[in-house]
């Protein structure tokens, strides 16, 4: 008997239905569940983050912004150029994100004090206390995945995801 028990998981369902059709092609079983289950457990993590972000009273733009307003070198502070390209959108699209969480008191726009050209955007007290919620409910939902595992196993996935990461990096 394995770990999970002797129970067969959607990964195990989906190489057993498509083992046979790779004929001319090479197909380990194995790399093809191990994939299949990381697709499957990001795919539920992204489900269980979006929960969190709708019960804490965030959409999914507001959120963002403020996770990579908060969470950079600058903890709260950046210009609209720099969240821009954080975020990967256009400058106008980022003037609607940042005139959306203005409006809701989440975040405020004042000029620089060197050049009162610039704009710099900063976290409210309020933003700061919404994006807290939606990381308290994400990580009870993370928290809830990861108890599968033990102190010891956590341990070993981390250091082998790690591995993996910086074979990409490479």
């Amino acid at each position: 008997m394995n770990d999970a028990g002797g129970r067969d998981d959607w990964a195990d369902r989906h190489v057993a239905r498509w083992k046979d059709h790779w004929l001319e092609v090479p197909f380990d079983s194995e790399t093809e569940a191990i994939f299949i289950r990381m697709a499957r457990i990001m795919r539920h993590l992204r489900e269980r983050s979006q929960h969190a972000i709708t019960q804490s009273g965030l959409q999914d733009f507001e959120f963002a912004t403020l996770h990579q307003l908060i969470v950079r070198d600058t903890p709260g502070h950046a210009s609209p150029t720099e969240l821009a390209d954080d975020l990967g959108i256009s400058g106008a699209g980022m003037t609607g994100r940042l005139d959306a969480l203005e409006k809701t008191g989440w975040i405020k726009r004042t000029p620089q004090t060197d050049d009162r050209r610039r704009i710099d955007v900063e976290v409210t007290r309020e933003g700061i206390e919404r994006w807290r919620k939606a990381m308290h409910l994400r990580g009870q939902e993370d928290e809830a995945t990861i108890l599968a595992l033990s102190s010891e196993e956590r341990t070993a996935l981390a250091g082998l995801l790690k591995k993996m990461a910086l074979a990409i990096e490479d």
